[in-house]
């Protein structure tokens, strides 16, 4: 049997794996192997399928074992994607062989597969085996932590193992003039993306992920899971447009107010920290009362702080307000909602200057003199017509149910007329029933007389 020769090295995050390529016997799974691990494709994959006793695959670029070129396909093009496969009879698949993980006949990409166990036979003569991990070295410690790795119904295992580098030691074939445009100057480096999201980290202590650290960054990590995964929730049943959203950094929240205080009242008050854009007392849409609550917009994020510092517990028409920084993303919510992208990134930075967050019912809060300037017997206007929509859609609705009435009793009455018709014919048809054993009657009487 051939002697393979050592050629590359896989740094997984469970130890290195030391691999020998049958380069005389398969040549093109071979190079096409030592050429992909020169230009780092199998930097930072994970391994997505682990099958115990049976096989470790990887080699798939989006970890889903749907994806990944040759290198001829990467410098070529998509018709020099595949290439064929080298089967020898002398070459069968056993513990730590090194196989091309094809998608049929001739159809080897990047994808591979590390054998796991010796009974191997459903498997022999499908697939191309071009090296293997030597006995007596480290790499069988690797793949024994490969083999016992918990995993799901999909054979995923639940903390990722990935091919952090890829080492080559010997390369026997040439390179392609084109290989030096896809040879990076150095190995990518290692970063989170999405398979960490579902998954335990690679790089994370899968046993206690808290091992030597504090108890106040312990508490620290566990609210911001906690605050992370409520925003997620958020997001999905599209309470918030980003999971990322933060508060605008210059808005106040001013409550337990005297439901005598206006807005007028509180921007007068609070405009001696700084210029104020917008001041509102949040008001019941249908009586127009007070809700006893307020949010202040400041032009400066000191001017809020400020305030902030000096309002809490102020006494204000006999009231003592609570003072704190406002947390609702509502405004930034309803730009995104209204298609205004820009206005929500600069939400994210904290930034107010956006006119879509200027204007307020019909005003422009960063104008010193406003012409639509509202008065308070506007609120009380806008409850009216809010009593006479309400009022005419109360109406509308009483006509649809009229009509609805009309309707439903139109098609009974159909129903009940087409009844009456089939019971006189049923009646009818008695009739004629029984007209006809009466002639018969007769007829019969008639032959005996005879």
């Amino acid at each position: 049997a051939e002697r393979p020769a050592m050629a590359v090295i896989l740094e997984t995050s469970l130890g290195d794996i030391f691999l020998d390529l049958y380069v005389d016997k398969c040549p093109k799974a071979c190079e096409n192997f030592l050429k992909l691990c020169k230009i780092k494709y199998y930097n930072n994959n994970i391994i997505f399928n682990v099958q115990k006793d049976f096989l470790a695959q990887t080699g798939c670029p989006e970890g889903t074992g749907r994806a990944g070129d040759s290198i001829w396909g990467i410098m070529y093009g998509k018709q020099a994607r595949f290439f064929d496969d080298e089967i020898h009879d002398n070459l069968k698949p056993k513990l730590g062989s090194v196989c091309m993980a094809n998608t049929g006949k001739n159809l080897n990409g990047s994808q591979f597969f590390i054998a796991l166990g010796n009974e191997l036979t459903s498997i022999e003569g499908k697939y191309t085996v071009f090296g293997e991990v030597p006995e007596g070295e480290d790499g069988e410690e690797a793949l024994k932590k490969i083999n016992q790795a918990f995993c799901d119904d999909n054979n995923r295992p639940i903390q990722n193992i990935r091919i952090r580098h890829t080492v080559v030691i010997d390369d026997p074939f040439p390179d392609p003039k084109q290989l030096a445009d896809y040879i990076p100057d150095r190995s990518p480096e290692a970063k989170p993306d999405k398979h960490d999201v579902d998954r335990i980290a690679d790089y994370e202590n899968a046993l206690n992920r808290h091992e030597g650290k504090t108890e106040e960054q312990v508490d620290a990590e566990l609210k911001k899971a906690t605050a992370k995964s409520q925003a997620e929730v958020l997001t999905i049943i599209g309470d918030l447009p980003s999971a990322e959203v933060k508060p605008m950094e210059t808005d106040l929240f001013v409550c337990k107010l005297n439901p005598v205080t206006t807005s007028e009242d509180l921007e007068t008050i609070f405009s001696q920290f700084g210029e104020i854009k917008s001041c509102e007392v949040v008001k019941d849409w249908k009586t127009g009362d007070s809700l006893q609550y307020a949010f202040i917009e400041f032009e400066e994020r000191d001017s809020c702080e400020r305030a902030y510092f000096k309002m809490e517990n102020a006494l204000i028409d006999d009231r003592r307000i609570h003072v704190d920084f406002s947390q609702s993303v509502a405004k930034l919510w309803g730009a995104w909602r209204k298609g205004d992208r820009k206005g929500l990134q600069q939400g994210f930075a904290g930034n107010a200057q956006s006119q879509q967050y200027r204007k307020r019912d019909g005003r422009d809060r960063g104008d010193k003199n406003p012409k639509n300037k509202r008065f308070k017997g506007e609120d009380r206007d806008r409850g009216r017509d809010r009593g006479e929509r309400d009022r005419a859609r109360d109406k509308g609705r009483d006509r649809d149910r009229g009509r609805d009435r009309d309707r439903n009793r139109d098609r009974d009455r159909g129903r009940d007329g087409g009844r009456d018709r089939d019971r006189r014919r049923d009646r009818d048809r008695d009739r004629d029933k029984g007209r006809d054993r009466r002639r018969e009657g007769s007829r019969e009487r008639d032959r005996r007389r005879r």
